[in-house]
């Protein structure tokens, strides 16, 4: 499955001009983004593409059909060669010493028969040098053939297994978000792990091993014929009813193989899930029950494993005694032709040996075929990500030139539900308008979609129906790449990558590449992140652990908004970036959140209602729906809406923690 695939361009119809809908909340603002929201019947249309927009090209361009392709695609048809050649010239030197190797019992043969005919000691004497010498070189050549193939094949066993994890890993990379909602990600790493290398291994080494032991024993049973075809006919007709038992034998491994590498993949989801969240078992003491629930995920792995090790004891064992059993073949019938003087000893000898060597070939035969549908088995596995095409692309569709972006965002009727949980709907006709450059604040009950809208401004989902859009483009017919390029995110968990601070902060960069050490360190102290990252030992360079484990919540989120910074994003979206913090660590925080919200257009998704006072206007969002939209203080002034509950709530609580604290 190679990852360079076409590209295509999809470019969805827009919704007809004036298209009514019911009375919705709209925060527009018809002059500064200062004024509330207001109500609208009226939807506008979405546009089309603007005459003058461009098609996205990056360095790293995921494609429509969902892999990630690199420029340079006539570098990679020329390895793509170099790697066939590699390949034929090594079947040429197998095909080199399974001559060399075939071709010894008969020369062998002739040995037998000059010493066993030959009387004169002297000519024997040069005669036999003469032979042995020239086998000897024979045999040299065999040799280096037979080690030049070895070489090359385990190398290309490695590029072949390096070219399967690269487009398997590049496949994961572009699925859309709802197939990871499904897929566990120790499935996935199976995958890229156990799957992909027994597939290589059985492509590669394994099937150079195949294709010698079906020389030698093709070359071999010709030569049978050759020496005598009365005893090669006898012998032979052992081989039907082992290559009819092979059929079904392969049929069973490369089921079980499948069956197998499931199981292991769900005990790997199981200690990979469980190992990350060390911490939360060691709270709850729950290491012996986590140990019992992964040994009986092995225990099952186990259990298949003997299923597979019983197949495999009587497959070999049949194939050990077909190899004996025409050994015996060739010594009986052999036997009775030399008795009536139709076989000399140095014929009988050359087939023992040729029979032997198709006896050895069969065993190997037999090594093979099991291996090849162990690979198989993975394969079928490694097929279906493989050739999966997201529902979602990754680079198509149309990039708005910089004069033409402002940022101004509306969600026009919006329903949406997610792909797992397709009975379960979170908005039901959502309308809500952001103009370019203003602060909007959604806030609702827990549970409310609040969270939702940023994965759908992301693109991470499209709506089931209506229409999100951005300068008025549906962001359906705008390229996800360059969409999320201009979105910039912090979350209330933050995720940090296991390297450096330096790298987790150059990360929001388009190019890292392009990045000097004192942007990442002007970034830090924007987010007021350098004064702690410098009291480390290490500095920048300091490694913060698998999910920024290192490190409190107030540092993580710090280092996330420089982050951000470094995007330099249009459009900014707070995911409850400060609810999770302490007073000391909020107050930083938000410092650094004033700072890196200028001049953007900004979504917060706010818990804490005291920190979205200074926003031009306030959603509430409730069962899948904007229910009231307005400034803080109009909101505030209507005693019967949810907000003024909310904020009268939130109010309690502080008061009783003070009277708790002062009595």
């Amino acid at each position: 499955a190679s990852p360079l695939r076409p590209l295509k361009l999809l470019l969805l119809p827009s919704s007809p001009p004036g298209s009514t809908m019911q009375t919705s909340c709209l925060s527009a603002f018809p002059t500064s983004p200062s004024t509330g929201c207001r109500y609208s019947r009226t939807l506008q249309s979405v546009s089309s593409p603007a005459p003058n927009s461009l098609i996205l090209s990056p360095p790293l361009s995921p494609d429509s059909t969902g892999s990630l392709s690199f420029r340079g695609s006539k570098a990679f048809g020329v390895r793509k060669l170099a790697q066939l050649l590699q390949l034929l010239t090594a079947v040429g030197f197998l095909g080199v010493s399974s001559i060399v190797t075939m071709s010894a019992p008969f020369f062998l043969g002739n040995v037998i028969d000059l010493i066993y005919t030959n009387t004169t000691g002297g000519d024997l004497t040069g005669s036999l040098t003469t032979l042995c010498a020239m086998l000897s070189g024979v045999f040299l050549c065999g040799a280096a053939a037979n080690t030049a193939r070895v070489y090359i094949m385990h190398i290309s066993e490695q590029q072949i297994i390096k070219r399967l994890r690269t487009s398997l890993f590049s496949s994961i990379l572009c699925q859309e978000v709802g197939f990871f909602d499904k897929s566990s990600t120790g499935e996935l790493i199976n995958r890229l792990s156990s799957d992909a290398d027994l597939l290589g291994r059985s492509v590669t080494v394994n099937l150079s091993d195949g294709l010698r032991a079906v020389a030698q024993a093709a070359a071999g049973v010709g030569m049978m014929f050759y020496v005598s075809p009365q005893l090669a006919m006898f012998v032979l007709g052992i081989v039907p009813p082992l290559a009819l038992f092979s059929v079904f034998y392969g049929r069973y491994i490369r089921k079980l193989t499948k069956l197998t590498q499931n199981s292991l993949a769900g005990a790997t989801q199981l200690a990979e899930e469980r190992i990350g969240n060390i911490r939360t078992v060691r709270a709850f003491g729950k290491e012996n029950v986590e140990l019992e629930k992964y040994t009986e995920k092995i225990d099952y792995v186990v259990q298949l494993a003997r299923k597979e090790a019983v197949a495999l004891a009587v497959f070999f064992g049949a194939t050990g005694l077909t190899g004996n059993l025409i050994i015996l073949s060739v010594l009986y019938k052999g036997g009775l032709l030399m008795s009536t003087a139709h076989m000399t000893i140095g014929e009988l000898s050359s087939f023992m040996m040729y029979a032997f060597w198709v006896g050895i070939s069969i065993t190997g035969l037999s090594s093979f075929y099991s291996t090849l549908m162990k690979g198989l088995g993975a394969g079928d596995r490694l097929w279906e990500l493989l050739d999966r095409k997201p529902a979602m692309p990754l680079n198509e569709g149309i990039v708005l030139q910089s004069d033409q972006f402002k940022g101004a965002i509306k969600f026009l009727g919006v329903h949406f539900a997610y792909p797992t949980r397709k009975e379960s709907p979170i908005f039901q006709g959502l309308d809500l308008s952001i103009p370019a450059g203003s602060i909007m604040a959604v806030v609702g009950p827990s549970g409310s979609g609040k969270s939702t809208l940023v994965s759908l401004l992301l693109r991470l989902y499209d709506p089931t129906s209506g229409a999100i859009t951005l300068d008025d483009h549906d962001t359906r017919i705008l390229n996800p790449y360059w969409l999320r390029k201009n979105i910039g995110t912090v979350s209330q968990e933050p995720v940090l990558f296991s390297c450096s601070i330096a790298e987790n902060i150059a990360y929001g960069a388009v190019d890292p590449s392009q990045l000097s050490m004192k942007d990442i360190e002007n970034a830090a102290k924007i987010a007021n992140a350098f004064n702690f990252i410098e009291s480390f030992p290490e500095g920048f360079e300091t490694v913060v652990g698998e999910k920024g484990v290192l490190l409190s919540g107030g540092q993580k989120q710090r280092i996330a908004i420089a982050r951000a910074l470094l995007k330099n994003p249009k459009i900014l979206l707070l995911d409850e970036a400060t609810s999770a913090l302490d007073s000391e660590n909020e107050y930083l925080v938000q410092q650094a959140l004033d700072r890196l919200m200028e001049g953007r257009t900004v979504l917060i998704i706010a818990h804490r209602l005291s920190t979205i006072q200074n926003t031009n206007a306030v959603a509430v969002l409730d069962q899948g729906r904007i229910i009231e939209c307005g400034t803080h203080k109009e909101l505030l002034a209507n005693s019967n809406g949810l907000f003024r509950k909310l904020v009268e709530k939130q109010t309690f609580l502080q008061d009783s923690q003070m009277v708790a604290l002062n009595a």
